[in-house]
């Protein structure tokens, strides 16, 4: 072994000779707990719904009166939905034969999507701010 090598660890020795372990405080894992717990209870967020109780209430009853009054109106369709827009509809699919009931539900699904993408995006948008 070089002299010089030697002297490296001689002075490595005596350093760590004197210099002795800290050890941490008796309160130490407790402090260090408690802290972790408070960042946990401000990280929990309180469940909020994307749609409130109203909303769906409002949904039910427009869907319970739309249900009743078709089965009340019969064959009787004053119900029209741009006459235009459902017989493109029905021209685009000639050799499929729908009922008017089903034609007015695959017309309603695109609105009922786009109001569902706003709303989530409302929602993710708000949730990102902070």
């Amino acid at each position: 072994m070089k002299e010089s090598d030697k002297n490296i660890e001689d002075l490595i020795e005596k350093m760590m000779s004197e210099n002795t372990l800290e050890s941490p405080s008796i309160d130490f894992v407790s402090t260090v707990m408690s802290q972790v717990l408070l960042a946990e209870e401000r990280k929990v967020k309180i469940y909020k719904p994307l749609i409130s109780k109203q909303i769906w209430m409002i949904i039910a009853a427009s869907l319970i009166v739309l249900t009743i009054y078709a089965t009340i109106s019969g064959n009787d369709h004053s119900f029209v939905i741009s006459k235009s827009y459902t017989d493109a509809f029905s021209n685009l699919f000639s050799g499929f034969h729908f009922s008017e009931k089903v034609l007015y539900a695959i017309l309603i699904v695109p609105f009922m999507i786009l109001i569902q993408i706003t709303l989530l995006k409302n929602y993710f948008d708000k949730k990102h701010q902070f």
